[in-house]
């Protein structure tokens, strides 16, 4: 979607270093990270990977790929999945041996089940004992390193040679980027890297080991489908995990309108349908709200594009009961399940099943569908946020001053936080709003919106993320990558002071229990003392402003942070709020099923 050629982050430039016709093996893998076209490394240093730092440092002159720097391995993965979210193109994230993967796994999950690719570059200490340095490097070696993680990622190889190193990128590359796509992990070991060879390897042509093309669905599954949408009497799109190609958006717009079909979406993944549309026909959140579990139930065939928990959202709407509606499903997300992790989801009833990403099964419905002759629905598009006058900040107040603050401005919303309600916001484009983390790991929202940013540098898109403290509070450090790299963004956290979504629980637990629900802020509040979130910011070299509890204010603010965000700054506003979801929320946190 962008081209990250257009304007590069600040670079660290290394001294040129002197001719000489020695070949390191690490030298040959930085080629392959050359050609296979990635941009950028995050890495945070490791002695089990220095062979191969030094290759992109001395060899390749930290460009193509670039070094970003980053104070935790998690964030290393977060920012590589927060651009791909944007690009639908993969970065390298290199690990430092057990104990950097260690700590790189919750985002590695969080890759895995939000189906993104991410090449995960890992090393370990001298697989040749005799060649591993007293203690350090013992520690720092696994028999089967990629068994940490293996249970959440597509592919993994550890190679012995030079040729099956090359081969392994390559395989990690098509493997990562091949629907449904995913994280991958390649470990190098350190004495391979440190090894010279006797001349250059043979370099392959990463254009003849590129992902195959998308499914395309059988013929019979087509118009099997095609003729239940046609002749549907309430037809319902089930929008979820798409691409963020606009060719494709306005297919899914005009299969809609064909079909005179109602729209459901998803605030659990990026946009995927615009929701000012007559066919839009609830506001989307993280579980169906009243609305649209009525629109759900009273449709006679519903059309799952990769909906998210396809199973779990019937139930939803049906209950116990058996689910009346026609169901077909367009996914190859089975290609991914596994029996350690039950992101899979529940076991949907499908009366027609396409086996292809949604892109070329909407594609050749088009081709086959008639025309649905039936009374235009409408949805009157959201008004203007009103004024707000001084006083304490709500979610809703929080995102209605945002609006009038950005105007007629482009904005991609890079996260929401779990307190956000689809109705307080109208996405009109498929970089409007990217979605959650897929793993819900706290604490990845700071390093997957600096990957966004990252991605949407150089465009005409103020990249904004809100996202809650908790998740702030656990990822803090990654913004010091963001000031490092010269990343624009504004980042507005909603500070209710508290791991809220857990009071609720603990609500539930009082309430069956016949226990005072008072006492459901014990071990859930963020305060005595309050941490100075602004504070933190500004301490990693960022421009920060809070706490602000008045919403005049937060107001105010807004205005200056948006007009650094275009001169480059990236910037932190501590916004606090009154804690509260809306009822859809609520109601899924704590439903019994």
């Amino acid at each position: 979607m962008t081209d990250s050629s257009v304007a590069p982050v600040r670079r660290d430039i290394p001294t040129p270093s002197a001719p000489d016709t020695t070949v390191w093996c690490s030298d040959a893998i930085a080629d392959m990270l050359r050609a296979l076209d990635i941009p950028y490394v995050l890495l945070n240093p490791g002695a089990s990977f220095r062979g191969l730092h030094d290759s992109i440092v001395n060899h390749l002159g930290n460009e193509k790929p670039q070094m970003i720097v980053v104070l935790h391995e998690e964030h290393a993965v977060a920012i590589a999945h927060g651009y791909a979210k944007v690009t639908g193109k993969p970065l390298a994230a290199i690990l430092h041996s057990n104990v950097g993967l260690m700590h790189g796994s919750m985002a590695i999950f969080d890759a895995w089940v939000d189906r993104v690719p991410v090449i995960v570059l890992g090393a370990t200490g001298p697989v040749d004992a005799a060649k591993r340095r007293p203690w350090i490097d013992w520690i720092h070696t696994a028999q089967d390193q990629a068994a940490l993680v293996r249970h959440f990622i597509k592919w993994d190889c550890q190679p012995a040679s030079i040729g099956a190193s090359q081969e392994a990128l390559l395989r990690a590359n098509q493997i990562a980027t091949t629907a449904p796509q995913g994280p991958v992990y390649v470990c190098f070991d350190a004495a391979l890297q440190e090894s010279r060879l006797s001349e250059a390897p043979r370099m392959p042509d990463p254009s003849r080991y590129l992902a195959p093309p998308p499914a395309q669905p059988s013929d019979e599954s087509v118009r099997r489908a095609a003729q239940l949408l046609s002749n549907a009497r309430r037809p319902v799109i089930l929008a979820g995990r798409v691409n963020r190609d606009t060719a494709a958006w306005q297919q899914r717009v005009q299969l809609a309108e064909m079909l005179n079909a109602e729209v459901l979406t998803d605030l659990k993944i990026g946009c995927a349908f615009p929701t000012a549309h007559p066919l839009h026909a609830a506001p989307s959140g993280h579980f169906l709200n009243a609305t649209s579990r009525d629109v759900l139930r009273g449709a006679d065939v519903v059309l799952s594009l990769d909906w998210l928990d396809l199973a779990g959202t019937l139930k939803q709407a049906w209950d116990n009961e058996p689910v009346g509606s026609q169901v077909i499903q367009i996914s190859v997300d089975h290609y991914s399940h596994n029996g350690w992790s039950m992101d899979h989801q529940g076991l949907p009833p499908v009366d027609v099943f396409l086996a292809s990403e949604p892109e070329p099964a909407v594609a050749l419905l088009l081709q086959h569908v008639t025309k649905r002759e039936t009374p235009a629905l409408q949805r009157a598009p959201l008004p203007t946020p009103a004024l707000i006058g001084p006083g304490p900040m709500t979610v809703p107040i929080l995102a209605g001053t945002l609006r009038r603050a950005v105007g007629d401005q482009t904005v991609c919303l890079m996260r929401l936080p779990l307190s956000w309600s689809g109705d307080l916001w109208d996405f009109a484009h498929p970089l409007d709003f990217l979605g959650y983390d897929g793993g819900g790991g706290i604490g990845s929202g700071p390093g997957m919106a600096i990957g966004s940013a990252l991605a949407l540098k150089g465009t005409d898109r103020l990249p904004v993320a809100v996202i809650g403290d908790g998740d702030y509070l656990m990822g803090v450090n990654a913004l010091w990558t963001a000031a490092n790299a010269q990343i624009p963004m504004l980042m507005v956290v909603c500070n209710n002071r508290s791991f809220f979504n857990d009071e609720l629980h603990q609500e539930r637990m009082a309430r069956q229990r016949s226990r005072p629900v008072e006492n459901r802020w014990i071990g859930q509040r963020i305060a005595n003392p309050e941490p100075d979130l602004a504070m933190m910011a500004r301490a990693q070299g960022l421009t920060a402003f809070g706490p602000i509890e008045d919403a005049s204010e937060f107001e105010r603010v807004l205005a200056e942070a948006i007009a650094l965000v275009k001169e480059g700054a990236t910037v932190v506003i501590d916004a606090v709020v009154q804690t509260g979801y809306s009822p859809s929320m609520t109601a899924g946190l704590t439903r019994a099923d």
